[in-house]
């Protein structure tokens, strides 16, 4: 038996329940638990990382930034990401609005010391983090997943509860609890403190296709964004040949499925937006479609005594700038800092709260104002046409690159940026106010019953 397990009974006529005790316990082995825990075993911490599935497994989201390229460096994994990925070196957007592509390159950003990115195939990225982790001393266990927290009074950490895949149970006493549980939202959905994002809702539908026609020489692994009448597509080439297409839509237009599989109704879907139809006209769905409602969501709070709650745990957007693994895993950095604090100088805990708390919040916000505007005809005219007055286009890509958490003097070129396009939407009043009229229609939450794999 480890040193630091016993046995204590359950409640009365249960089996005795394996306790065991520990610094930290993080919930979830994604990018942002698999960044939290080694950079907390490395400061001499005992962690344990609980992870339900089985890496490697399948997950969306495989287009890295520009900014997650220091990340991987301080977290030592750089060159094994290297070895599996496709070169990202831009962005193109694709309108059906206008008569041209706009490409955007990340050199062109105001910091030119971050050019590239790479498209990862989750499974394989979330796969090297998580081995990571257990080679810097976390203790890793797959297989196993919370079923319950219960938060000691006085300050005294927390019970976890969990059982494995083969149904034995097991309990850690933690010091402190780490919530990176990403879409499965544990804590915020047992604190009841979850909510539809009333400025944004979508939903997704994607797959994997092999022979979609790429682009040619550097300009081959960048990822592209179709806009078409319900909403948005991503294509994203990835180093195996594979290329991931998925259609992020308004909640309404999975209403229109009907009687169709979602392999169908993806198909159609892809049907109906002629740039990416041709692109796919040779390839061939080599996965099952898969489909997600509620895209867009937000907890109260990211933390409280003795947790914390990071990346997808606490909220999450919508990914048309592929912000959502640079995010989690910048917030895997931050919550390492403010636990290290909490533990470690209990007196600077609520300091160190309050700027996790910060930190945690100003990503999404800086992608947020963004986000809510993107379909805007105002905004999409903006994207497909845009100047460097005042350095905003240089702005802008540091923006997309994800360089927002630095010392890169962005601000006051997307203040000029903001004011050029307040601007440009009272110049086109009409044509602005209908789409955002139209935007706030096209929000509106819909029942998303029957949405998932192969149906």
């Amino acid at each position: 038996m480890r040193g630091n397990e016993m046995l204590e009974p359950a409640l009365e006529g249960d089996p005795l329940i394996a306790m065991s005790t520990c610094d930290v316990l993080v919930i979830g082995g994604g990018p942002a638990g698999s960044t939290v825990a080694p950079l907390l075993a490395r400061k001499g911490y005992r962690v344990v990382l609980l992870e339900k599935a089985h890496h490697p497994r399948f997950h969306i989201g495989e287009s890295l930034l520009p900014a997650n390229m220091p990340l991987l460096e301080a977290l030592g994994v750089a060159d094994e990401v290297t070895a599996i990925g496709m070169e990202k070196w831009g962005a193109e957007f694709v309108s059906p609005w206008h008569e041209h592509g706009q490409e955007f390159r990340f050199a062109d950003a105001i910091d030119k010391s971050l050019p590239m990115a790479y498209q990862v195939k989750r499974a394989d990225f979330d796969h090297i983090l998580i081995r990571n982790a257990a080679r810097e001393g976390v203790e890793v266990i797959e297989g196993c997943k919370v079923g319950a927290v219960d938060f000691q009074s006085d300050n005294q950490g927390a019970v976890v509860h969990a059982t494995h895949d083969d149904g034995r149970e097991r309990r850690w006493h933690a010091r402190f609890v780490v919530d990176a549980s990403g879409r499965d939202t544990f804590l915020a959905n047992r604190f009841q403190i979850k909510h539809r994002n009333p400025r944004h809702n979508s939903s997704a539908m994607y797959a994997h296709f092999a022979g979609a026609r790429r682009h040619e020489g550097q300009a081959e692994g960048n990822i592209t964004i179709f806009w078409f009448d319900h909403g948005w597509f991503w294509f994203i080439p990835l180093s195996d040949g594979l290329t991931s297409v998925g259609a992020t839509v308004w909640p309404y237009y999975m209403k229109t499925r009907a009687g169709r599989s979602l392999t169908q109704f993806l198909l159609d879907t892809i049907a109906s937006c002629p740039p990416l139809a041709e692109r796919l006209k040779d390839a061939r769905m080599v996965t099952d479609a898969e489909a997600t409602g509620n895209f867009s969501y937000v907890s109260e709070r990211n933390h409280g005594p003795n947790y914390l709650m990071l990346g997808d745990a606490f909220a999450f957007i919508d990914p048309v700038f592929s912000s959502g693994v640079m995010l989690a895993m910048n917030s895997g950095f931050a919550g390492a800092k403010a636990i290290d604090t909490c533990l470690s100088r209990p007196a600077e805990a609520a300091a160190a709260l309050a700027e996790f708390d910060r930190v945690v919040r100003h990503g999404p916000e800086v992608f947020s104002w963004f986000i809510y505007r993107i379909t805007n005809p105002t905004m999409r005219d903006m994207f497909m046409a845009p100047r460097n007055i005042f350095r905003v286009q240089e702005a802008l890509l540091s923006v997309l690159a994800g360089d927002i958490y630095g010392s890169t003097p962005i601000w006051r070129p997307l203040r000029i940026f903001k004011v050029i396009y307040y601007l440009s939407f009272l110049g086109n009043l009409r044509q602005s106010l209908r789409g955002w009229r139209n935007r706030r229609i096209n929000i509106r939450p819909v029942d998303e019953a029957g949405l998932g794999a192969g149906q």
